[in-house]
């Protein structure tokens, strides 16, 4: 199946009033909004083109972050922040935990998948690197300081904060027409989802992962998974190997055309439509594909670091997650009871580290980094996690567990009835 591409150029120029001098939309236009809205709905992706966004941008971007991936390790742990969920700086390979290692539920709806659309079950953490970015003005008060924290800056890299906002801006600003659209194409206000990106936590979020050590047909880089976010966009990779899962379970490997970019549904857009669109699954695994490139890039003396040129574009923290319009009627409305932005992703981050540790009956004890976020974020966002909506992977029990087998000094969190969670 052959993702269709959006070209968004004449929804800019109506809405920009360069024609119109109005957002009017004609009927051609609704109908293309009506796309954008049943493609993310029946496949959880879609690939647009935005005149905004060259080819040119994305090379420049991922020149420089090869350079940045290419340096020591210790060089690049200099920019590490754990303490803040890995959500500014380096994320260094071996840390992010794919849900499809640990959550047996999940794994065993993969083996009712036919064979040829089960994804590669990882052996251990991803073997990818990643640097988080924020993008965008953060807002003056929140609840949420460590889910908006000051960027952080290599030392070397002269170019990097222009570099960086310049193509975090534009690929933001492509989500939000993509939002728009579909929006109206849903039936909603067009601000109904930008109204609540606004200052919200984006991030640019590119991976870096080391071809000459890691190049082995089958090396899972990002084990099955989906991202708990709005929306994420992704500029055309030098090598590819990125898969998705439609809503019907077929395994789909995606092919994105030179100029184009990737937008992926996230958890945050399931939730505001109450289901009806659901977050997207996807893995990245060196394929036949991958291969190819890797060879043509060492016959060329090219880099063999694969850079995903990815952003996370966010709800803001401080707004309420919960259906909106319509959504709030469908039937699996109950589902997504009404929740801060802030305290879904700190419940879905905050065991990044732990998540081996948390599956249910795990053996698996806490490890350093686990037990630092827990001591970090404290006794409230523990308690927070074990009495909020459920998050797949993870063991209620398992995770109050975590306080005494870190030897950290908390209080017991008092335990809601199954009915006020419900």
């Amino acid at each position: 199946m052959e993702l269709p591409v959006i070209d968004l150029e004449p929804y800019l120029d109506v809405v920009s009033g360069k024609y119109c001098g109005d957002e009017a939309l004609d009927p051609q236009l609704k109908t293309v909004c009506s796309e954008v809205s049943r493609t993310l709905r029946e496949t959880g992706a879609l690939l647009i083109k935005d005149p905004r966004c060259s080819a040119q941008d994305n090379d420049r971007f991922i020149d420089m972050m090869e350079k940045y991936f290419e340096q020591p390790d210790d060089v690049k742990r200099l920019q590490e922040r754990p303490h803040l969920h890995y959500q500014v700086g380096v994320t260094p390979e071996g840390v992010e935990v794919p849900r499809s290692l640990v959550d047996g539920e999940m794994q065993k709806k993969l083996q009712s998948l036919p064979e040829e659309s089960r994804p590669l079950i990882p052996t251990g953490p991803d073997p990818k690197w990643r640097y988080m970015w924020r993008v965008g003005p953060r807002p003056s008060t929140t609840r949420f300081q460590e889910l908006n924290s000051e960027p952080v800056i290599p030392e070397g890299f002269p170019e990097w904060k222009e570099t960086m906002d310049s193509w975090g801006s534009k690929m933001i600003a492509a989500i939000e027409a993509v939002a728009e659209m579909a929006a109206i194409g849903f039936g909603l206000p067009k601000d109904a989802f930008t109204g609540l990106m606004k200052q919200g936590p984006h991030l640019l979020a590119p991976t870096g992962s080391d071809l000459r050590r890691h190049g082995k047909e089958g090396t899972v880089f990002a084990g099955y998974h989906y991202d708990l976010n709005f929306l994420t966009i992704h500029g055309r990779s030098r090598f590819p190997g990125l898969s998705i899962w439609l809503r019907n379970g077929k395994k789909v490997e995606v092919k994105v055309p030179v100029g184009c970019l990737l937008i992926q549904t996230g958890k945050q857009i399931e939730w505001l439509t109450a289901g009806d669109c659901i977050a997207g699954m996807h893995e990245v695994v060196v394929t036949n594909r991958t291969l190819d490139a890797i060879k043509a890039a060492s016959q060329e003396n090219r880099s063999l670091w694969r850079v995903s040129s990815t952003l996370f574009a966010h709800i803001a923290s401080d707004a309420v997650l919960k259906p909106l319009g319509h959504f709030a009627q469908a039937p699996l409305a109950d589902k997504y009871p009404p929740i801060c932005t802030g305290e879904f992703v700190e419940q879905e981050l905050s065991l990044i580290p732990c998540r081996a540790s948390v599956a249910p009956f795990s053996p698996i004890p806490p490890n350093e980094a686990c037990c630092n976020a827990l001591r970090v974020l404290g006794q409230p966002c523990l308690c927070v996690l074990v009495n909020g909506p459920p998050i797949s992977g993870v063991d209620r029990s398992m995770a109050m567990q975590l306080p005494e087998k870190c030897n950290v000094n908390f209080g017991p969190c008092e335990l809601k009835k199954e009915k006020e969670r419900t």
